[in-house]
């Protein structure tokens, strides 16, 4: 088993009380600005202590190496990204394929906002992405996501969702890493997004006239 599987990324301990919370937030801000400026490869966990005015061994109480503090910082970002599918997904009272547009410009923009931080994330993810913690803190989003292909394809086989889901969601990854990474006005931002939307909801169309 490589060494990148065996790293813990879970934290040490919960902060119990504000004070404890309020140091894992500081922490954990810093983390992000030394990600940003720093990028995976020059992320330590000794920068990330310089840079929040702590300790090592304050940030060692719970995070027990950088994996960890990567981790925490992936995990938060997908807790975010989890909860922007369930506000524009989940709102019944706009068309299902209205939602889907209004999603994919929320998140174009969401990935140019975070460019910095996102790119490197995506860059350290080989430390966690093979551990059980990981797939659990992503499976929120995709439930969101099966959810709302299910109302969009009610008639459709399984197999045949499935397979849609999966197509739009990787485009969604891929598309929003490689965008973010040149700077883009909020013009480009909605060119972009509607164009992008207009090819998810024809594929859908399809499909349902299909089915």
């Amino acid at each position: 088993m490589s060494e990148r599987r065996t790293l813990k990324i879970s934290v040490r301990k919960r902060p119990s009380q504000a004070r404890s919370a309020e140091l894992v937030s500081t922490i954990l801000e810093a983390a992000a600005q030394v990600l940003a400026k720093e990028g995976a490869p020059r992320f330590t966990t000794a920068r990330v202590a310089e840079k929040a005015g702590v300790s090592i061994g304050s940030l060692y109480q719970y995070f027990p190496n950088k994996a960890a503090i990567l981790f925490r910082l992936q995990t938060d970002e997908w807790r975010r990204t989890s909860e922007m599918l369930r506000n524009i997904l989940e709102d019944v009272g706009r068309p299902p394929l209205e939602r889907l547009r209004a999603l994919v410009l929320a998140f174009l923009r969401s990935e140019c906002a975070e460019a910095s931080v996102r790119v490197a994330l995506n860059d350290a993810a080989p430390l966690y992405r093979d551990a059980p913690e990981a797939a659990s803190a992503r499976a929120e989003g995709e439930r969101v996501f099966q959810r709302f292909m299910m109302e969009v394809l009610p008639n459709a086989p399984d197999t045949v969702r499935d397979l849609a889901a999966d197509l739009i969601t990787t485009t969604f990854s891929a598309v929003g890493k490689d965008f973010s990474e040149t700077t883009r006005t909020a013009a480009d931002v909605e060119a972009y997004a509607n164009a992008m939307a207009d090819m998810f909801c024809a594929y859908l169309g399809r499909i349902a006239r299909e089915a």
